[in-house]
């Protein structure tokens, strides 16, 4: 009798969850922090010089680490603790008090509070993409504290925590807004903050090794599965959906961009083929869950044929060394697919669908004012905050670092044995 008296709470407990989707959640965490470690270091690292390779490596570790102890603290409490429509309160500090069962769901809190952290992760990580090779380190480490804890967490508040913008009906399935649009804006910001690479615009600066490259979009691919089939929160339909819409995406913004690389440059790359399916898994992250299968590929074709062109407007006609496109890629992918996941939600079109009382028009606006509202957000705290940190740590290295390069500037290590 004392054993089964004992027992009761346990079995009380694991019976208000279910054990499939559990399952699931940890798995798709799993899948989502590969996306960071190793999936974008690998993606970025071998976009840059061989002597700057283990910087990055580096950067991305380093954003983790420090995304996960703030998240930990206190970012998962502001973001989804009970509070304000703009701010949660502290009633989760230190990961305390969290339910058995998170609301609206049947995992617990903690697997929730997890998931969630990989997404805190990742949305900083991709920043890097626009300062590498001369950004100073002691200057990076504060910043992308600051920015997740003032960016980051705001926005997360406001769109999946019950915010003002969930109130207003503003969608966000898997990070659009909340992740793609938050840091493709702050990286535009910092490259313009920050200035260009030595050498850029005048002589050709080229990926180091595309082979790297590749099997870090491979990883962020199949890691993407998690990022979005996870948004689910649940082993269901509505998982495999944003599963496949995802898959359908990439697929189809790879081929256009390599197309279009045919056409204007005479020979499809393994750079343009990674990029374009960055490109159409960023796009259809707001909508994963939202449209059909058509209205993916849709949305990766538009993705393929925006983000090209974005790409060579910001970087060859306007000239800013956003140097691995975070911009043009994310933030623009981010922010089409935020917004065109008002028209393509529609039934008629394949898609999911509105709530009740609201229809296409209600919803684009919606879509537009989260759109802008975040933008707007992140780019004014963007600014303060880089502004504020180079007060005491400049943000660039000196002339003689970045041509020496950062692994051996900033490290004191060599990513690649050079002759």
């Amino acid at each position: 009798m004392v054993l089964g008296a004992m027992s009761a709470p346990a079995f009380a407990q694991d019976a208000m969850t279910d054990s499939g989707d559990t399952a699931w959640i940890l798995t798709a965490s799993a899948l989502v922090l590969m996306m960071t470690l190793p999936g974008l270091a690998l993606f970025y690292a071998g976009l840059v010089r061989a002597r700057n390779v283990l910087s990055v490596f580096m950067h991305c570790f380093a954003i983790a680490s420090i995304a996960s102890i703030l998240w930990a603290i206190c970012g998962y409490s502001l973001a989804f603790g009970p509070g304000s429509p703009f701010l949660g309160g502290l009633a989760h500090v230190g990961l305390a008090n969290l339910a058995q069962v998170r609301d609206g769901t049947a995992i617990s809190e903690p697997t929730f509070a997890l998931f969630q952290m990989t997404f805190a992760i990742i949305t900083p990580a991709l920043i890097v993409g626009a300062f590498v090779e001369r950004v100073r380190f002691g200057w990076l480490v504060p910043f992308m504290l600051l920015w997740s804890l003032f960016v980051y967490v705001p926005a997360a508040r406001w769109v999946w925590g019950g915010g003002w913008l969930a109130h207003l009906g503003t969608l966000d399935y898997a990070g659009g807004i909340v992740v793609h649009t938050t840091a493709g804006v702050s990286a535009l910001i910092l490259a313009l903050l920050i200035g260009k690479r030595q050498g850029f615009g005048h002589t050709l600066i080229l990926p180091h090794s595309p082979a790297l490259t590749l099997i870090g979009a491979g990883m962020l691919w199949v890691g993407w599965f998690g990022f979005n089939g996870g948004s689910a929160l649940s082993a269901s339909t509505d998982a495999a959906l944003a599963i496949l819409n995802t898959h359908l995406s990439a697929a189809t913004a790879s081929l256009c961009w390599i197309g279009l690389e045919r056409i204007k440059l005479g020979k499809p790359t393994t750079i343009g083929l990674a990029t374009g399916a960055v490109a159409g898994l960023a796009t259809i992250t707001p909508a994963a869950g939202q449209v059909g299968a058509m209205g993916a590929i849709v949305l990766g074709l538009i993705a393929g044929l925006v983000c090209f062109y974005a790409v060579q407007l910001i970087r060859n006609r306007i000239g800013i060394d956003d140097s691995l496109d975070v911009f043009a890629v994310h933030g623009v992918g981010g922010i089409i697919g935020s917004i065109l996941l008002a028209p393509l939600a529609m039934t008629s079109f394949g898609g999911v669908g509105y709530a009740e009382a609201n229809g296409m028009i209600t919803q684009l606006i919606a879509q537009i004012v989260g759109v802008g509202a975040v933008a707007l957000w992140s780019a004014i705290w963007t600014v303060v905050l880089a502004l504020v940190v180079s007060l005491f740590l400049p943000m660039r290295v000196n002339a003689d670092a970045e041509r020496e390069g950062l692994d051996l500037a900033s490290h004191a290590e060599r990513g690649w044995e050079l002759d």
